[in-house]
């Protein structure tokens, strides 16, 4: 049987997930800096991860964001191959982002061309929506993430040799790092994309940024290769707000994929200390049921255009259908008419009779 996931449901679960990754930090990332405080012995580091903590509680507790950067917008739809949305599920995630921004007061950081005109939007939007099919039958979940500025900007694509193999991913991975993490407000979660295509690579490291801190990857080889790649980034000693420590990043997540025999993709996508990201299950509504309340829909409104009254300035149009002799029996006289469309006239409004 078909399930459907509808463009409300999209739009209503980004409304609701904007306010509360604005304020409140992931429950994971929370507990990563509790657990590196602890094991930090540089002062300068201890005394950034006690204030990181500190504002995290205060963000949450006054409703106030936890960061004056409150990101773009990137939303991820993954659904199952049982699974299917009609038309442009994203139509109104937009509107729902401009809403909560506006509602929760937060800053609006999206600018309308990259290069030809850098005039901010004025409500963040666009948001930067994509669907990501997975082989699960009846899945149907939603990433929302507000990235900010400062970590995307520490981030790259590197298109490497098959040569180089994973040294050369540690080595690039510590390089980017060195260069540009202290920037990127560490403590970091790292997420990097091995494979696919230079255009798919940095979607891959972007999802990786969503699997909790806490949560190992699943398959025993890409375990190893994330922890090995986690201590290559915290033997630099940049630490925490790049002031020293032993804890530059909480956790590296890698998502791998195929690629060309004679490529290496890698993408490296830097999450800050406030890793602003939810994952959102949607509930799967049968396409039948669906069809027949749009049905109902339908036929209720063509009962209902029956007989409509429209407002245009101070007149009262009926709009009928019926025979000629049903019209005839709601025709106003001329003069009456006249009087109406003056009137509007004068308020600037549309006049339409019949």
């Amino acid at each position: 049987m078909e399930t459907i996931i509808t463009k409300s449901q999209v739009a209503d679960a980004v409304y609701a997930a904007i306010p509360k990754l604005a304020c409140v930090l992931p429950a994971d990332i929370e507990a990563g800096l509790a657990v590196a405080r602890e094991l930090e012995g540089n002062p300068r580091g201890r005394a950034v991860l006690d204030q990181l903590i500190e504002n995290a509680a205060i963000a949450a507790e006054d409703r106030v964001p936890i960061c004056q950067d409150t990101g773009t917008v990137w939303v991820s739809l993954e659904i199952g191959p049982d699974v299917a949305v009609r038309g442009d599920v994203f139509a109104d995630v937009d509107d729902a982002v401009a809403r909560a921004y506006d509602e929760a007061r937060l800053r609006k950081s999206v600018v309308r061309d990259a290069v030809l005109d850098r005039a901010n939007t004025g409500d963040n939007t666009p948001a930067f929506c994509d669907v990501h099919p997975v082989d699960e039958p009846g899945a149907a979940r939603l990433h929302v993430m507000l990235k900010g500025g400062g970590s995307d900007n520490a981030s790259r694509v590197v298109m490497l040799v098959p040569g180089a193999g994973k040294q050369g991913i540690v080595d690039e991975l510590v390089r980017c790092v060195r260069e540009k993490g202290a920037n990127a407000c560490p403590p970091l979660v790292v997420g990097v994309g091995i494979g696919s295509t230079f255009d798919k690579v940095a979607g891959l490291a972007k999802r990786a940024l969503m699997r909790p801190v806490d949560e190992p990857a699943a398959d025993d080889r890409l375990r190893a290769l994330e922890e090995e790649l986690l201590a290559a980034v915290n033997a630099t000693g940049i630490g925490p707000g790049g002031l020293g420590g032993r804890t530059t990043a909480l956790a590296v997540r890698v998502a791998t994929a195929p690629c060309h025999i004679a490529a290496l993709p890698l993408a490296i996508n830097m999450g800050c200390s406030a890793m602003r990201r939810i994952t959102v299950p949607l509930a799967c509504q049968p396409a039948e049921r669906l069809d027949a309340a749009a049905s109902r829909r339908t036929r209720s409104s063509r009962d209902a255009a029956g007989l409509r009254t429209e407002v245009r300035g101070a007149c009262a149009i009926p709009r009928i259908s019926g025979t000629a002799e049903t019209l005839a029996d709601f025709a106003e006289p001329a003069s009456d008419r006249s009087r109406c469309a003056r009137s509007a006239a004068d308020a600037g409004e549309e006049v339409r009779h019949g």
